[in-house]
């Protein structure tokens, strides 16, 4: 008996996202500008494998900007620029976030120790210099 395993376990390789270089886009415009033959323009993309949308948005690329249309744009949210003012506010809120969080456990330790105090029967002893004490 053969075991074969089952493409279910199989893991495809995600395919990957052309790109093309200024050179070559320019290359296609121009065989393309050149075709002049009914069908040409057709055979051209179905050689390269592109589509008629790549065409367009490249004659659109060019005419908007010549070669800075056509270089590869970079995918993704682009980069914000972070003014030294914000970098700092955004170090002081750290900070203020730090010593909320430190004065948290402060409280929670000093509400430990008046409740153990309480337990023990140790009277707390106020600070000197205090007027609680005074009528």
């Amino acid at each position: 008996m053969v075991v074969t395993s089952s493409p279910e376990n199989e893991t495809l390789e995600r395919p990957r996202r052309r790109t093309f270089t200024a050179d070559y886009k320019l290359q296609i415009l121009q065989e393309a500008d050149a075709a002049t033959a009914p069908g040409a323009i057709g055979a051209l993309l179905r050689r390269e494998g592109l589509y008629s949308s790549l065409l367009a948005a490249w004659r659109h690329e060019r005419a908007a900007g010549a070669m800075a249309g056509l270089t590869p744009k970079k995918r993704g949210p682009q980069a914000r620029k972070v003014s030294a003012e914000a970098r700092r506010i955004q170090q002081l809120e750290r900070d203020v976030e730090r010593l909320r969080h430190r004065l948290k456990q402060a409280e929670t330790i000093i509400e430990f120790q008046k409740k153990l105090n309480d337990l023990l029967g140790i009277p707390l002893s106020t600070p000197p210099g205090s007027d609680e004490d005074s009528p």
